[in-house]
């Protein structure tokens, strides 16, 4: 069972790695909905999102009290994921942050290694006079880390808002923390203006965070696809399907850093003793 799955999941690589042209930084629509153009990233995270629920449906069903071999796993593992993001957000709010945040992670851990199934950045779809992908890496277009970015910045908005709320963000980003009667009135007034500044630079980094996130997760996969079709025409076979291997990594990696990240930033206003108490925020 081992060799088999070894097997296929080495496959795809393979045929990455007797080469290729890679995929552009561009996606290729493919058809319409209506007005709605489908690209060939968006294909993938449909077929993501569709294996995530199969997979969910054949592997746990019903939920028991005494969880059988498939909910098991499924719950050890997101128990793993609950027990690293805790100390983050703190307890009060891991409850309330863990479903999207674990939806972060597995999602764009599938979508990461979306480039070693079968067909994918392989399947050939002749568009008018030239051949381009059918089904690329989901996280290989631009435009979906930057959705998935813009959606973490929108968690963090509704949590920050909701159980922190706005006073207690506005002390952080522009409050002074110092104390008035240590350092005496003129120097906390003095103080109070760099708190400002600071404050103003904190809020551009805030909305920054949608650059960062989404760039840092697009470089990775992008490079890492096209890395492997541009060993593949140069040392076919060999190098590259130990490449595509690493790429079972970085692709675990960066998942994690994204959903880390999200979680950081959830924390740093949440987890502390200036938002509302729990009971309040109901």
């Amino acid at each position: 069972m081992k060799r088999l799955f070894l097997t296929l999941l080495l496959l795809p690589s393979l045929l990455k790695a007797a080469g290729g042209e890679g995929v552009s930084a561009k996606a290729t629509e493919l058809f319409k909905i209506a007005d709605f153009p489908v690209t060939n990233s968006v294909l993938t995270t449909w077929i993501i999102a569709l294996l995530i629920i199969v997979t969910v449906r054949i592997t746990v069903g019903t939920p028991k009290l005494i969880p059988g071999k498939g909910q098991s796993v499924i719950e050890g593992m997101a128990q793993g994921l609950r027990d690293a993001l805790e100390p983050i957000v703190g307890k009060k709010m891991i409850g309330k942050v863990f479903p999207p945040l674990c939806a972060f992670f597995v999602f764009i851990l599938l979508m990461n290694w979306s480039g070693l199934l079968p067909g994918v950045g392989t399947i050939k779809y002749q568009n008018g006079t030239e051949w381009v992908d059918a089904i690329r890496p989901a996280n290989s277009d631009l435009n979906t880390t930057l959705a998935l970015s813009i959606l973490s910045f929108v968690f963090w908005s509704y949590f920050v808002l909701r159980y922190a709320g706005m006073k207690v963000l506005i002390f952080d980003l522009f409050g002074n923390k110092a104390d008035k009667k240590e350092i005496g009135l003129p120097m906390w007034l003095l103080l109070s203006f760099i708190f400002i500044g600071v404050g103003g630079i904190e809020v551009i980094s805030i909305f920054f965070r949608i650059i960062s996130l989404s760039f840092r997760l697009y470089g990775n996969v992008f490079g890492g696809e096209n890395l492997i079709h541009a060993l593949g025409n140069t040392v076919p076979y060999v190098v590259p399907a130990l490449a595509a291997m690493l790429e079972l990594l970085v692709g675990l990696i960066q998942a994690f850093v994204f959903t880390l990240l999200s979680a950081v930033y959830i924390g740093l206003i949440c987890n502390h003793e200036g938002g509302h108490d729990e009971e309040h925020a109901h």
